[in-house]
């Protein structure tokens, strides 16, 4: 209860003021290279995309084929599909440093990842009806439908 309760509140501004931090610094360190070099970006931007899309869309299809419900298949498909940048930007910059090819290679990712990202949301928003409605059984064995949020 304490870590929950107490901790993580404490931790979660924390985090994300450091994840915040080190992407503006590695955007100020990495954007003079990326507005140079607008070619190696489209080099990295693209392998990017596609595997991006392909997990997604392996993701939701055999989420679909397997009979999930919307609020269990978008959330899976758009994990899968996630590269997890925050991760690679820490790696990055702890074994190779801010001003490294990797670290790079991170930036380009979160401009990559966060965009498409949002539109694969949106995607799964206006497919929702592609999926069966969640449905929960109540107190007395009924099964009511749930819409859900998104």
């Amino acid at each position: 209860m304490w870590f929950r309760d107490k901790f993580l509140h404490f931790l979660t501004p924390v985090t994300i003021t450091a994840l915040l931090a080190t992407l503006v610094l590695l955007f100020s360190i990495k954007g003079e290279t990326i507005v140079e070099n607008p070619l190696t970006i489209l080099w990295m931007a693209v392998p990017l995309t596609i595997q991006t899309v392909a997990i997604f869309a392996l993701g939701y299809g055999a989420s679909k084929a397997m009979g999930f419900t919307y609020e269990s298949a978008a959330p899976t498909a758009m994990v899968g599909a996630s590269n997890h940048f925050e991760v690679a930007i820490a790696t990055a910059t702890m074994l190779y440093g801010l001003s490294s090819g990797a670290a790079l290679a991170t930036v380009v990712g979160v401009l990559i990842e966060v965009p498409l990202m949002l539109g694969l949301v949106k995607f799964c928003v206006r497919t929702k009806g592609w999926f069966p409605a969640e449905s929960n059984v109540d107190a007395d064995g009924a099964e009511e439908e749930n819409q859900g949020l998104m």
